[in-house]
């Protein structure tokens, strides 16, 4: 028996230090990989809340729904609500989509996730997979959604470059992003439509819708994933 529990010990051990390996190496290459893209050249908002304005109002002016009837979503579409917050859009694209939804509910902040999924359990929304995302990486599985939708966040996207290059393989064939966002400075926690288009275009997006979310606040814009990536170096970056 003692010679059983000491072989056990051992393998244990022995895949804790395989473990420990593994994530020092991880630690140690993302870093590497990361220096090969340009570093935006304007400033990253902060996180400071996980939701833009109350809901009420929100919905007063009809975000949601415009925003939805202009993506055309239905049932059958898999979306990512990308930087969740409070899951405004969660909640409401599990409505439009109904049973047999595949929504990823994703975030960078682990106590919004977790705060959301209370939320999910109180009005018994199924169909939602949260993914607690990277600063510069969503973390979506790959080719797994037709819609990535980005509400009020792009702003506080600490590397847009890196952060739409790991997106972008996310994306299923004839994938879009959507992003809502008002048209102010990067610091005053908005983005001028000319810059994220600038930026999106560097990896090699494309837009191909824009329209204004009046009376709601900001905008809409569209943009397809290109079919291969550039190589991280050769992406230029734009000045605000």
């Amino acid at each position: 028996m003692d010679e059983a529990v000491n072989v056990w010990r051992t393998m244990m051990i022995a895949r804790s230090l395989v473990v420990s390996i593994a994530a020092v190496s991880i630690a140690c290459a993302a870093p590497v990989e990361s220096q090969r893209f340009p570093s935006p050249d304007r400033p990253v908002a902060r996180i400071v809340t996980s939701a833009y304005a109350t809901e009420e109002q929100r919905d007063r002016h009809g975000e949601a729904d415009r925003v939805m009837d202009r993506l055309g979503v239905k049932p059958g579409l898999r979306v990512a609500d990308v930087g969740a917050g409070d899951g405004y859009y969660t909640v409401r694209l599990a409505r439009r989509l109904g049973p047999g939804a595949s929504i990823y509910a994703q975030d960078v902040e682990a106590r919004y996730l977790r705060n959301l999924a209370q939320r999910l359990q109180r009005k018994g929304v199924r169909g939602v997979i949260l993914v607690h995302g990277m600063p510069r990486d969503p973390r979506l599985p790959a080719a797994s959604i037709d819609l990535a939708l980005l509400s009020h966040m792009y702003h506080e996207i600490e590397n847009p470059y890196e952060f739409a290059y790991h997106l972008q393989t996310a994306l299923a064939d004839g994938g879009r992003v959507a992003i809502i966002d008002v048209d102010r400075p990067t610091q005053d926690h908005g983005t001028p439509p000319a810059l994220l288009r600038c930026e999106l275009t560097a990896v090699g997006y494309r837009q191909v819708d824009f329209t204004s979310l009046m009376p709601a606040d900001g905008y809409l814009a569209v943009f397809v994933p290109p079919a291969s990536l550039p190589a991280p170096e050769t992406i230029k970056r734009c000045a605000q």
